[in-house]
């Protein structure tokens, strides 16, 4: 009898130590699956247009499988054009034909290429990430490249501008704004006047120069660089636009 019992209590200590040392296998020690290198040449076929293969897409060299978006990513949905292929730029850009579908980033913005980033950070969170294309952001030995490093560099850039012009501009509070079909466009300030401002880190961010509404208090409006509205009195607390 007790031969049984002691039997018994064995087997489910072994069952209990196998359990164990599969459940920490699996959450500490298991290998990581190989990352495939892709050349461009083996990408495209990953477009969507083999039913017996899987739907990959890479962005900034980091290629993902896509293929639970079929009805999107596969043939005849509306972003196959990014399937078999690093169309990096066209993530931002809106083109998706011919010259737009290219992983070139040169000419972007640092707010731009923080976009990219953003979407290929996207994909690590929602897709499967299988591996690296080989070519502008990857080597032959899956390392990164030069071009990588800088964009990853100009993105972190765009966001410590885009940080820097938002405390700038907490500094000044922005004009309330309304708009309808019937009347138009006004600004105006519950304290201050309007004035339009340049926004000086724009050109980095956007590579372009725009301007805001800001107010100001009376003793402020001697300031350069304040700009009143067509039409609009010095002193007035609302502006048509």
């Amino acid at each position: 009898m007790a031969a049984k019992i002691y039997g018994a209590f064995y087997s489910v200590g072994i069952a209990v130590l196998v359990t164990l040392i599969a459940f920490l296998y699996t959450f500490y020690f298991k290998p990581k699956p190989q990352q495939r290198l892709f050349s461009a040449e083996e990408l495209v076929l990953y477009n969507g247009t083999d039913e017996g293969l899987p739907i990959l897409l890479g962005i900034l060299g980091s290629v993902f499988d896509v293929t639970k978006g079929k009805s999107h990513y596969g043939k005849g949905g509306g972003y196959n054009h990014f399937a078999g292929r690093d169309a990096s730029r066209a993530f931002v850009s809106g083109n998706f034909t011919g010259d737009g579908l290219t992983d070139s980033l040169r000419d972007l913005s640092s707010t731009q290429v923080k976009s990219v980033v953003e979407w290929r950070d996207f994909y690590f969170r929602s897709y499967t990430f299988v591996g690296k294309l080989v070519g502008r952001y990857y080597d032959i030995q899956g390392n990164p490249t030069k071009y990588l490093k800088g964009a990853e560099a100009k993105a972190a850039r765009g966001t410590q501008l885009l940080e820097k012009q938002k405390n700038e501009e907490d500094k000044l509070p922005n004009c309330n704004s309304r708009w309808s079909q019937n009347e138009g466009g006004e600004v105006w300030c519950d304290d201050g006047y309007p004035r339009l401002i340049q926004r000086p880190l724009e050109i980095a961010l956007t590579g372009k120069m725009s301007k805001r509404c800001a107010c100001f208090k009376e003793d402020q409006l001697d300031q350069p660089g304040l700009e009143v509205y067509e039409g609009c009195d010095y002193l007035a607390n609302t502006c048509r636009v």
